[in-house]
């Protein structure tokens, strides 16, 4: 698997579609899932990626937090391809929930990308330093 890796500053069109980063199409492949992501992004999975979440979350049973689990990701989630300007369609309850107007962030993290409003992105970056980065990886265990 090609990592997903990078920053990429792009736009929305009036119509809702964005222009994946051409450095990211190999790694995400022709066909992909667009879902809710964590932190209020979008979650671009390639399509070996999103086989292997639906595989744990169908090893989660049927409790009561593996059906929340369920519901996010899949009752949100969309088969994306790529139109011929490399473009996808994103369902306007999509960029309701992450807060999608003109300028957008997307960012590689390693098995699947993220689709970011720009200036939550900004903020996000702004709280994280070397100190708590550090920190996380002693707590971690990485």
């Amino acid at each position: 698997m090609i990592p997903v890796k990078g920053e990429y500053k792009h736009s929305i069109d009036a119509k809702g579609r964005l222009a994946m980063p051409a450095k990211l199409r190999e790694a995400l492949g022709e066909h992909f899932t667009v879902t809710k992501g964590l932190d209020g992004c979008l979650a671009v999975y390639p399509e070996k990626e999103w086989e292997a979440l639906e595989d744990r979350i169908r090893s989660l049973g049927n409790g009561e937090k593996a059906r929340r689990v369920k519901r996010y990701y899949f009752a949100n989630a969309f088969d994306a391809q790529l139109d011929a300007q490399g473009r996808i369609l994103i369902p306007a309850n999509l960029r309701e929930f992450a807060d999608l107007q003109k300028d957008v962030v997307v960012i590689g993290q390693l098995d699947h990308a993220e689709i970011w409003n720009s200036e939550k992105w900004r903020a996000y970056n702004e709280e994280i330093d070397a100190e708590s980065i550090a920190a996380d990886v002693d707590d971690i265990d990485f």
